[in-house]
């Protein structure tokens, strides 16, 4: 069997997997549940998880946000970002660099991202940037 792949999911798609489980991203959800992929995380992409499961619009109870970081946090394996880092492509949004720095440290397989910028970088990083249709059509064929 082959090994899952490890992904780094930017937080906007890891908000509507949990959000709106049953919405176009629920299967991503499923599928780090099933472990049929592992979810890289850093202390920095974690807390900017939990600083968006704050928004008011989502009116998250503290309970809720609880139960959304334990349907995500325990599937994920954490990778210490040293404070050297190797070189890599800059993103010219700076909310975007620490997905692209867990990328390259964690040696994610994808970046599995919604967000233009980090798309359009995709030609030029070392690690596959791909959108969650395209990684989830990827381990739908696997």
């Amino acid at each position: 069997m082959a090994t899952p792949p490890r992904v780094v999911l930017d937080t906007n798609l890891v908000l509507s997997a949990l959000v709106f489980s049953h919405g176009r991203l629920g299967p991503l959800r499923r599928a780090w549940q099933a472990g049929l992929c592992i979810p890289l995380v850093s202390a920095v992409t974690a807390a900017d998880l939990l600083r968006v499961l704050q928004y008011p619009k989502f009116k998250l109870t503290p309970s809720e946000r609880e139960d959304f970081l334990s349907d995500y946090l325990p599937y994920c394996r954490a990778v210490a970002i040293p404070a050297r880092l190797p070189r890599m492509a800059q993103s010219r949004d700076p909310f975007d660099q620490p997905f692209l720095e867990l990328a390259t440290v964690g040696r994610a397989d994808f970046l599995v991202s919604g967000d233009r910028d980090l798309l359009a970088m995709a030609p030029n990083f070392k690690r596959p940037i791909v959108n969650a249709a395209a990684f989830l059509e990827r381990l739908a064929s696997n």
